[in-house]
C-alpha cells in the first residue's frame, strides 16, 4: 500500500520504495516483505504490527542496514543504505541507529555502564572521558542508574531492557528501532519500557516498534503487516 509522504515541514528521514526482501529456504523462496512503501518523518512514533512471520523483524532489520532488500530503495537520514558497502554499514548504524533488541543482547562479562559505553567506544564520537559520565546520564534517564556498576545477570529483565534503551542511545542515534522490546517482561514492566520507548519522540528521536502491542497510547502511525505487505493507517 503506498504512503504520501511526510508533510510538509517535516524531515522525511526513513523512505523505503517498493521495497521488498525474500529469503531461500529448504522449502523454496519465502518472500518476508513485498513491495513496501514508507515516510517517516523526525520525531514519528510508528508500531510495526504483525502475526509472528509476517515480516516485522525484517522491516526492521532493513531500516537499522542491518539486512538489505531483495529490490527497492532504503533511504535512512540522507543515506541510501542499500548501497552503502558492508564496511560502512556498522560505522553508519552506530552513529545513526539504535537498536533495542527483545533478548537485551548485553555482554556478560561488562557492567551495565560498560555496555551503554561501547557503542561510543565503537565509533568514537565523545572523547575517552566523556563516555562514562555520558552512560550514567542515560542509566539516570531510564531509572537504573543504581545499577551502572552491576553485571547484567544481577538485574532483572527490565531493568536489563531499560539499560538495552540506554545503549541504544548512547550516540543520540536520530532513529531508534526496537524489535518485540517487551516479548520477554510482565505486563506491568512492559508498559514502563514502552512508555520510555514512546517519550523518546517527544525529543524528536524517529522511534519505531515492532511489537503484538495494539493499544498503544500516544502512536502517531501504525504499520500493520499481513504477508509481508504493508498497510499503513
Amino acid at each position: 500500500m503506498s504512503q504520501p509522504p511526510a508533510a510538509p515541514g517535516r524531515e522525511s528521514l526513513v523512505s523505503l520504495r517498493k521495497v521488498s526482501k525474500s529469503y531461500e529456504t529448504p522449502a523454496g523462496t519465502w518472500p518476508a516483505l513485498r513491495d513496501v512503501d514508507l515516510e517517516l518523518a523526525a520525531g514519528d512514533l510508528v508500531a510495526v504490527t504483525g502475526r509472528s512471520g509476517s515480516g516485522k523483524s525484517t522491516l526492521l532489520n532493513l531500516i537499522a542496514g542491518i539486512d538489505r532488500p531483495s529490490r527497492g530503495e532504503v533511504v535512512v537520514a540522507g543515506a541510501r543504505v542499500h548501497e552503502l558497502p558492508e564496511k560502512a554499514l556498522s560505522p553508519w548504524r552506530g552513529k545513526t541507529v539504535g537498536v533495542v533488541f527483545q533478548f537485551f543482547q548485553l555482554l556478560p562479562t561488562l557492567t551495565v555502564a560498560e555496555n551503554v559505553m561501547l557503542p561510543m567506544d565503537f565509533c568514537n564520537v565523545r572523547a575517552p572521558r566523556e563516555r562514562r559520565p555520558r552512560a550514567l546520564e542515560l542509566l539516570a534517564r531510564v531509572g537504573i542508574a543504581d545499577q551502572a556498576d552491576k553485571l547484567p545477570a544481577q538485574l532483572s529483565g527490565g531493568q536489563q531492557q531499560r539499560a538495552a534503551i540506554a545503549r541504544a542511545l548512547a550516540n543520540d542515534p536520530r532513529i531508534v528501532v526496537a524489535d518485540e522490546p517487551t516479548g520477554n517482561l510482565d505486563s506491568e514492566t512492559a508498559a514502563v519500557v514502552l512508555d520510555l520507548l514512546c517519550s523518546l519522540s517527544d525529543r524528536g528521536t524517529t522511534v519505531v516498534i515492532a511489537t503484538h502491542e495494539r493499544d498503544l497510547a500516544g502512536i502517531d502511525r501504525r504499520v500493520e503487516l499481513v504477508d509481508g505487505a504493508a498497510a499503513v493507517r
